[in-house]
C-alpha cells in the first residue's frame, strides 16, 4: 500500500511539474523604455518569485497560463500573463509637485517626498481638506471647531508650513483665531491628492521652514474625451449631516473644461459621553477650470473658485462666524522641450482675497459686551521657473516666486456693562486688530541635480528671500511700546543638500537644509487679542527675527516579496525660535480687573530642538487582502525656558486591514493615540490621556458607474479629545477640552458618467 502511495505521488509531481516551464520576459519604463533593474515577477498564490538583472531581463519557472504581479518601489504594481506579451511596461508612481512630474527620475525627485492620499476608497465625507490628514503618519490635526481645523506636521504648524493649492497659489486667513485657514476654502473632493516635503529640503516651492503640504486638484482626465462627470452625496447620523457634489467636464484634444460644485449642511454633534459640542456650518463652494492646449507640448488654464461659509459655530474659540467668504484666481502657462537642454518653463500667478467677520453674539460675554470683528486677507503673487538639462547626469531648475499678502479690519465693541452695572448709553470702541499691515516675499532659487550612476543622486539648492514687512495704521498701544515702527527689510538664506542612493528593491537617502522663515503677521502685529492656548492677550513684535531651521533627516525603504517597510528619523535644531512670554510691563489691555493681568509679547528665544521618526510596515497578504501600519513620534524642546515645545501630537499609531475585489471592499482600521505628559507650563497646557479608536468601513460597485459606502466611525462611542484641541475661557461647555465626535454612521454614494 505505501509503494501505491509513493508512486501516485511521484506520478501526481512529476505531472505537475511537467507542466512547468521557463518563462522568460523583460521590464521597461512605459515612456523611455529602458530596462528596470530589480523588479520583483511573482507567481499569484504561490511564493514562486524572480527579479529581473540590469537590464530588465528576468527567467521564473512556472505553469504556462500563471499569472503574475510585478512589484517594484517606483512604479505601479501590474498584473501580468505570458499571452500577454514578453515585453512589460511599467508606469512610474508620479509625484506631480507643481504640475512638474516629479518621476523616479533621479534628475527630478523631490528629497523625501511622496504622496500621501489616495480617496479611491472612501466611504465617508470629509468636513474640510483637513480630515484628509487624518490618518497620514506623521500629522496631527488641530480644530477649533468642526469647520476651523488644519494640519500639524511634526511640531511644525500654521506657518512653520508652506500649504499652498497646485504648486504655487494660496489662501492666507483673515482671522487671528485661524477661525478659516486655507484648509477650508476648497472643495475636500476636488483634491487628488496631497503631497508632502518633509523639511526644508527643497527650495523651489516658496519659503520653506519644515516642510512643503501641496494640495492637488483634479485634472481633466486625457483618455476621457467629450462630457464626463459624477455626482456624489453623503449623509452622517452623529450631527445629522449632509453632503452633496456634482462636477461635469468637457474635454478634446486642444481644450477642456471641469466645473466643481458642493454644499455641506453640518449640525451639532455628540461626543462619546453624550455632551452636544456646537460645531454647526454650512457652506457652498464652486470652481471652474479652463484649460487650452495650443501645442502638444503647452498647457494654458484659467481657474477661478469661491467658498462661502454660512453661520458658523467655533466651539473652541470665543466668537463664532456669521460669515466666511473667498475667492481665488489663477492663470498658469507651462511649455516643454523647448530645445535639447531646455526642459520647460513654466509660469503661475494667483489672486486670493477673505472676507471673515466673527462676532459673540450668542456666547455668554454678549451681555456685557457686543463684540464684532470684520477682518480682509488679500494675497497674491506667483511663480517662474525654468528647467535645463546641461548634460544626460545633470539638470538645473531656477527661478523666481512672491507672495504679497495683506490684511486689515477692525473689532467694534459696544460696551453694555461696566464694573458689574448696566450702562445707561453704551460706550462704542473701535480696536484696531490688524492695523492695515503688510508682508512681502520675494523669493530667487536655483536646484542642481547630479547623477553620479544609475543608483546614486546628489540634490543641492539655495534660496534668497527678500523680505519687506510694514504696518500702515499702527495702534496707540503698539506705538508707545515701539515708538516709530518703521518697515523691516529682511535678507533670509535657506539651502538644501541630499544624497539618494537606490539598492536592489530598497532607497536610502540622507538630507540636510537649512530653511528660514520670516516671521507671521500674527507675531508681528497682533495687537492685544486672544489667540493663545491660554487666556493671556498677546502682542505682536516688529522687530522680530527670523527663525531659522537646521533640520537632518535619514530616510530608508525597502521592498520585500510581499513586504513594504520604511522609516525616517530626524533632527531639528532651530535658531531664533518665535515663541511669546508674559511681560509683566504691559498691563492687561481689555477688561484689566480680569486674570490673568498682563499680556504676552512675542520675541525671539535662542535656540529650540526637535527629532522624532515615522516608521511604516504594509503587508500584502494575498492578491485581495493587505495589512498596513504606522507609527510616528516628535519630541521637541524650548532649551531656553527648559520645557517642551506646546501643542505636540502625541506619539500615534495607525493600524488597518483591508480586503478588496473589483466590486466590493472591506477596511477595519485602528487608531491608537499615547498619552501626552510633555506640556508647556508657561501655555499652561494639560498632560492628554491616551485613547483608541476603531471604524470599520464597506463599500460596492453595484454597477461599473456607481459607487456605494457606508462607515462605522468610532465604534465603541469612545469620549476622547485630541490634544492639539483647546477651547477658549469664553466657550463655558467643554472645560478647555473640544470632545470629537461620538459613534457616527455614515452613507456616501456616487455616479459617473
Amino acid at each position: 500500500m505505501k509503494q501505491i502511495i509513493f508512486v501516485l505521488i511521484l506520478f501526481i509531481s512529476s505531472s505537475i511539474f511537467a507542466q512547468n516551464t521557463v518563462i522568460k520576459g523583460k521590464i521597461v519604463d512605459s515612456k523611455s523604455k529602458k530596462p528596470i533593474e530589480n523588479a520583483i515577477i511573482k507567481q499569484k498564490n504561490t511564493n514562486n518569485y524572480t527579479t529581473t538583472n540590469e537590464n530588465g531581463f528576468f527567467t521564473i519557472e512556472a505553469p504556462k497560463d500563471a499569472k503574475f504581479v510585478v512589484i517594484h518601489m517606483n512604479y505601479k504594481t501590474k498584473d501580468w500573463q505570458q499571452k500577454d506579451g514578453d515585453i512589460i511596461e511599467m508606469i512610474i508612481k508620479p509625484i506631480n509637485l507643481e504640475d512638474i512630474i516629479i518621476t523616479a527620475n533621479p534628475l527630478k525627485d523631490i528629497a523625501v517626498s511622496n504622496t500621501i492620499i489616495d480617496r479611491s476608497k472612501a466611504a465617508s465625507q470629509p468636513r474640510n481638506i483637513t480630515d484628509l490628514f487624518k490618518e497620514i503618519k506623521g500629522f496631527g490635526v488641530q480644530k477649533r471647531g468642526a469647520y476651523a481645523s488644519e494640519p500639524i506636521f511634526r511640531a511644525f504648524r500654521y506657518e512653520e508650513l508652506n500649504v499652498q493649492y497646485d504648486g504655487a497659489s494660496k489662501i492666507v486667513n483673515a482671522c487671528p483665531n485661524r477661525m478659516d485657514p486655507i484648509t477650508t476654502h476648497m472643495i475636500p473632493e476636488e483634491i487628488e491628492k496631497i503631497e508632502l516635503v518633509k523639511g526644508p529640503f527643497t527650495v523651489r516651492f516658496g519659503q520653506n521652514f519644515g516642510g512643503i503640504i501641496n494640495l492637488v486638484s483634479k485634472e481633466p482626465s486625457k483618455t476621457d474625451k467629450g462630457i464626463s462627470g459624477s455626482v456624489e452625496g453623503g449623509y452622517e447620523t452623529n450631527g445629522d449631516n449632509k453632503t452633496t457634489r456634482a462636477a461635469i467636464q468637457y474635454a478634446t484634444k486642444k481644450m477642456d473644461v471641469i466645473v466643481n460644485g458642493s454644499y455641506r449642511d453640518y449640525g451639532d454633534y455628540t461626543d462619546g459621553n453624550g455632551t452636544v459640542v456646537p460645531a454647526s456650518f454650512k457652506t457652498t463652494d464652486y470652481s471652474v477650470k479652463l484649460g487650452f492646449n495650443p501645442t502638444d507640448k503647452q498647457r494654458l488654464k484659467l481657474s477661478w473658485r469661491q467658498s462661502f461659509g454660512r453661520d458658523i459655530k467655533h466651539a473652541g474659540l470665543p466668537m463664532d462666524s456669521p460669515w466666511d467668504d473667498s475667492y481665488l484666481v489663477n492663470l498658469d502657462y507651462k511649455i516643454e522641450q523647448l530645445s535639447d537642454k531646455i526642459n520647460s518653463i513654466m509660469v503661475k500667478t494667483y489672486y486670493s482675497n477673505v472676507d471673515h467677520l466673527m462676532t459673540n453674539k450668542n456666547r455668554p460675554s454678549f451681555m456685557m459686551t457686543d463684540a464684532a470683528t470684520n477682518v480682509f486677507a488679500t494675497t497674491y503673487g506667483g511663480k517662474a521657473e525654468i528647467s535645463i538639462s546641461p548634460n544626460d547626469k545633470s539638470m538645473l531648475f531656477t527661478g523666481i516666486d512672491a507672495d504679497f499678502t495683506s490684511r486689515t479690519g477692525d473689532r467694534i465693541r459696544i460696551i453694555k456693562m461696566m464694573n458689574g452695572m448696566m450702562l445707561p448709553n453704551p460706550v462704542t470702541k473701535t480696536d484696531k486688530v490688524w492695523q492695515d499691515s503688510e508682508v512681502n516675499i520675494i523669493g530667487a532659487f536655483a536646484e542642481y541635480k547630479y547623477l553620479f550612476n544609475n543608483k546614486t543622486s546628489l540634490t543641492t539648492g539655495l534660496r534668497s528671500d527678500f523680505v519687506i514687512a510694514n504696518i500702515n495704521d499702527p495702534a496707540q498701544q503698539m506705538t508707545d511700546l515701539y515708538g516709530d515702527i518703521k518697515t523691516k527689510n529682511e535678507t533670509n538664506i535657506s539651502g538644501n543638500i541630499s544624497v539618494k542612493h537606490k539598492m536592489k528593491d530598497a532607497q536610502l537617502q540622507l538630507a540636510f537644509g537649512r530653511g528660514t522663515r520670516t516671521a507671521s503677521m500674527v507675531e508681528r502685529f497682533i495687537n492685544h487679542f486672544s489667540i493663545g492656548v491660554d487666556p493671556y492677550e498677546y502682542i505682536g513684535n516688529p522687530n522680530l527675527k527670523p527663525e531659522i531651521n537646521n533640520q537632518v533627516e535619514l530616510s530608508y525603504q525597502k521592498q520585500f516579496t510581499n513586504i513594504e517597510i520604511g522609516t525616517s528619523l530626524f533632527y531639528s535644531y532651530i535658531q531664533d525660535y518665535i515663541t511669546a512670554y508674559v511681560n509683566t510691563n504691559i498691563p492687561r489691555l481689555f477688561m484689566p480687573m480680569a486674570q490673568p493681568h498682563f499680556t504676552k509679547q512675542f520675541i525671539n528665544i535662542d535656540k529650540a530642538v526637535q527629532s522624532g521618526f515615522e516608521f511604516y510596515f504594509n503587508y500584502q497578504a494575498t492578491d485581495n487582502l493587505r495589512f498596513n501600519s504606522d507609527v510616528s513620534y516628535t519630541y521637541a524642546q524650548n532649551k531656553d525656558f527648559n520645557e517642551p515645545l506646546p501643542q505636540i501630537q502625541p506619539m500615534t499609531a495607525n493600524v488597518n486591514g483591508i480586503y478588496e475585489k473589483d466590486s466590493y471592499w472591506f477596511k477595519l482600521n485602528a487608531h491608537f493615540v499615547a498619552r501626552q505628559n510633555r506640556v508647556s507650563t508657561s501655555f499652561m497646557e494639560q498632560e492628554s490621556p491616551s485613547y483608541a479608536l476603531f471604524d470599520f468601513s464597506t463599500g460596492f460597485k453595484p454597477t461599473k458607474n456607481l459607487s456605494i459606502g457606508a462607515s462605522v466611525l468610532n465604534i465603541f462611542d469612545k469620549a476622547y479629545y485630541n490634544h492639539l484641541n483647546f477651547s477658549y475661557k469664553n466657550s463655558n461647555t467643554l472645560s478647555g477640552k473640544i470632545y470629537e465626535p461620538g459613534r457616527n454612521f455614515t452613507f456616501y454614494a456616487k455616479y459617473k458618467f
